[in-house]
């Protein structure tokens, strides 16, 4: 009996919750923003600017020294704030781990955040993307990307390009896609995910040398590339497949098959728009393992 209990096939939700803990991160959080040393940093700065103006025998020194004194100001107002919205967004989507809490966190955004606030309106997305794909690409095109800071914007595309491959518009992702500028950002896990997506996206419209030659710029294995793992790899094999390279596709099929072979789902029947190459390795994989076609996942592409 027990046994039987144990060899029970999950359920779809449950599925789904296992791959959802596969691409949380697994690294410790990053430490948060210490203001006050900010402050005293700045602080000596300002101090250092004043002494020079007033040993400079010229008026103008000091106006100067006043007009980046205000701007300090500014900035650390600004720094201030923007840092305590962060605090509050991250404890707000760190406790919407359950259906329940999505629904209060969603709530929460709408009521305690002003509608046209970016980080609030990412928040949203995000937490609309487990349940509401749809809805959640719905919200992040409500961001004007022409309008905000470059790594703001290149991510909002590369998500708005995730959703649109996986609902298989592919022409809608390639544009999205050819707007990323991989070279311009600092963050490096920001440049792996504008690599994967427009990787995915180049593959899947007729650039498969480009989308392999992009993609193997960044190590999937590497232990900082843990979260985005499984994105990275189904980027590699939708590249391989384009470029008939059979090996490759094996490689990586073998690799997904390995993090959760649920996510072989992805690529065989009612799935549409798999390229040939990838449903047949993936049901190679599928009678190879043992496992009922019915408990793959069913994920669009």
């Amino acid at each position: 009996m027990a046994n039987a209990k144990k060899n029970k096939p999950k359920s779809a939700a449950e599925v789904q919750k296992e791959l959802s803990e596969l691409t949380k991160g697994k690294g410790e959080e990053r430490p948060p923003v210490d203001l006050k040393k900010i402050y005293v940093r700045v602080g000596i700065v300002a101090a250092v600017v004043w002494a020079i103006a007033f040993i400079i025998p010229w008026k103008g020194a000091l106006v100067i020294a006043g007009v980046l004194s205000v701007a300090a100001i500014g900035v650390m107002i600004w720094l201030n704030n923007w840092v305590k919205k962060s605090n509050k967004l991250g404890a707000l989507l760190k406790g919407a781990d359950t259906e329940e809490g999505r629904k209060a966190a969603l709530a929460s955004l709408d009521t305690d955040f002003k509608k046209n606030d970016t980080q609030a309106i990412m928040a949203k997305a995000q937490l609309q993307m487990q349940d509401d794909p749809r809805a959640a690409l719905t919200t992040f095109e409500t961001i004007n990307c022409d309008k905000e800071m470059g790594p703001i914007a290149a991510q909002v595309r590369a998500m708005r390009a995730m959703l649109h491959l996986n609902f298989g518009e592919t022409a809608e992702a390639r544009a999205l896609a050819d707007q990323l500028e991989l070279g311009k950002q600092n963050d490096a896990k920001l440049r792996v995910l504008l690599a994967t997506v427009a990787g995915e996206a180049w593959a899947r419209s007729g650039q498969g040398k480009k989308a392999v030659d992009t993609l193997e710029l960044f190590n999937p294995d590497a232990e900082e590339n843990a979260e985005q793992r499984p994105q990275m790899w189904r980027a590699r094999a939708f590249a391989y497949a384009a470029v008939n390279d059979t090996k490759g596709i094996a490689r990586a099929m073998k690799k997904l098959a390995d993090i959760n072979p649920h996510l072989l789902g992805m690529f065989l029947p009612p799935q549409k728009k798999v390229h040939p190459l990838l449903e047949r390795e993936a049901k190679q994989l599928v009678q190879r393992m043992g496992l009922a076609k019915q408990k793959m996942v069913r994920q669009r592409m």
